[in-house]
């Protein structure tokens, strides 16, 4: 397992996350946060706990880990994790369900070929529903990429609100540099509901081709002159796998770079419909 930050180790099998849960498995370290699975004394099952790595400057994380957490729990979608918990003390964590499915991204990198229509469709349908229900509590998720969707049995759940705000004005350094629209990328700019129907023509790119519309690795420090969003077009999706017309289109106006030309999440939705059979 590959640890992308600094800090002490992760917690052992038989220690507490958080009062009441016991580590079974440390499962993923990312820049900020620990995520275990953890055995649940009050609910006799297993549940998964996101804590925030425990060091020096990492204060922010913990704001963001417990307004997620305080967000989640006042949330309630199918297509969205569900989150039993927030403990303040005397260890931050936020609990969640259990999901027993992978990640969209470990679909797509393992998958021997290219997933087919009707899922990817599926996918879409799932997104577009999660996504108007949280644009309909005046949220935007403004994270959305494989990695955080998870597949239990061709139902998609939503993962990771640690950045998800209401609708106003860009701020620097939100978001995942090959999946944010140009106008995150600017920062400054007005940030809507279209901002996440990006975030679901990315995806959908990436399910349908195997490929990210937009891949360059920024070395050093990062300047958003240099991002591709801000340089070009997507290419066309059909220009990487032979799929109905109508639908390459209906992608790729999700990665219009003008906000305005770009479908509203039920107009997806329900353009999608005709492919998931």
């Amino acid at each position: 397992m590959s640890l992308r930050a600094e800090g002490p180790p992760p917690l052992p099998a038989g220690s507490e996350a958080a009062p009441g849960y016991r580590v079974i498995s440390h499962l993923h370290r990312s820049n900020h946060y620990d995520v275990y699975d953890v055995f649940s004394e009050e609910r006799a099952c297993r549940c998964v706990a996101k804590v925030p790595i425990p060091r020096e400057g990492n204060g922010r994380a913990v704001r963001r880990l417990l307004r997620e957490g305080t967000l989640l729990r006042r949330l309630a979608h199918p297509h969205i994790v569900r989150a039993y918990d927030v403990i303040r003390e005397p260890r931050p964590a936020v609990i969640l369900e259990t999901l027993t499915g992978e990640t969209l991204s470990y679909l797509i990198d393992t998958a021997p070929r290219r997933l087919p229509l009707r899922e990817v469709a599926c996918l879409g349908i799932h997104l577009c529903s999660a996504v108007h229900y949280l644009h309909r509590h005046g949220i935007l998720h403004l994270d959305l990429k494989p990695s955080n969707i998870v597949s239990e049995r061709g139902f998609a759940k939503i993962l990771d609100l640690s950045i998800a705000r209401p609708p106003g004005r860009a701020r620097r350094g939100g978001g995942t540099l090959q999946y944010m629209a140009p106008e995150q990328v600017r920062g400054g700019g007005l940030l809507g509901p279209a901002t996440d129907v990006w975030g679901i023509g990315a995806v959908l790119f990436e399910a349908l081709t195997g490929e990210m519309p937009f891949n360059r690795e920024v070395e050093g420090e990062e300047d958003p002159e240099t991002y591709e969003q801000l340089e070009r077009r997507a290419e066309p999706v059909r220009s990487h796998r032979r799929v109905p017309a109508s639908l390459a289109r209906l992608v790729e106006r999700c990665l219009e770079p003008d906000p305005a030309q770009r479908p509203a999440a039920l107009e997806l939705m329900r353009g999608l419909e005709p492919f998931a059979g």
